[in-house]
């Protein structure tokens, strides 16, 4: 369960309904942490923690993995959030490139941001995270992409070392948006929706 302070945890109305919906009951374990690499199990009374142990501390990643993607089609960029997290990532940044379809304005970005925040905390407590990944954007790629390696079918096979990997539109790169780039990269030798790209680009780090 997410909570703010892991030593002097309170639950919110959703925790406690969600403990509510798993039927916990007094008395048993659970597991704590504020998404910031601490961790503790607690007992639960009457729906709220008690016995809370001391808490751990999870160091961060060494290498944080940053995913760059261009905004998929409606209802897709909850599931490129879901299951990032699930692979570990460290931080998701929604691009607009030259080429992309869809483009949020500042209003409908915050209503995003906010919807795909819940997404990554709902994995992350499935998942076990204890380090919730942050969620940016969207920003203009051309302000971005430097250092990053930009997905593409010409390019050489993904390495350890490419911590930041960047997924356009179904449309393509521009010519200005490979140039800025550090090097590109092929995910495989069919050709994917952005969604499927973006998740390839994933499970392929969490590999190497």
């Amino acid at each position: 369960m997410l909570v703010d302070d892991i030593r002097h945890p309170v639950f919110d109305d959703d925790t406690r309904h969600h403990l509510r919906v798993l039927r916990v009951g007094d008395h048993e374990t659970i597991t704590l942490t504020d998404g910031r690499g601490a961790w503790a199990t607690a007992a639960v009374r009457n729906g709220e923690p008690i016995d809370v142990c001391e808490p751990l501390v999870q160091r961060p990643p060494d290498r944080p993995f940053t995913l760059m993607v261009a905004i998929p089609k409606q209802g897709r960029p909850e599931w490129i959030v879901q299951k990032a997290t699930e692979l570990g990532v460290d931080r998701i940044v929604w691009l607009q490139t030259r080429y992309s379809v869809v483009r949020w304005d500042a209003e409908r970005a915050g209503r995003q941001r906010q919807r795909l925040n819940r997404v990554a905390i709902e994995a992350s407590l499935q998942c076990r995270r204890v380090y919730l990944p942050t969620i940016e954007g969207p920003v203009a790629a051309t302000d971005v992409l430097g250092g990053a390696v930009l997905a593409d079918p010409t390019g050489r096979e993904l390495r350890g070392a490419d911590r930041v990997v960047a997924v356009g539109p179904e449309g393509g790169w521009s010519r200005e948006e490979l140039e800025l780039g550090a090097d590109v990269v092929s995910l495989g030798p069919l050709v994917m929706r952005v969604e499927t790209a973006a998740i390839a680009a994933c499970a392929l780090a969490a590999v190497l």
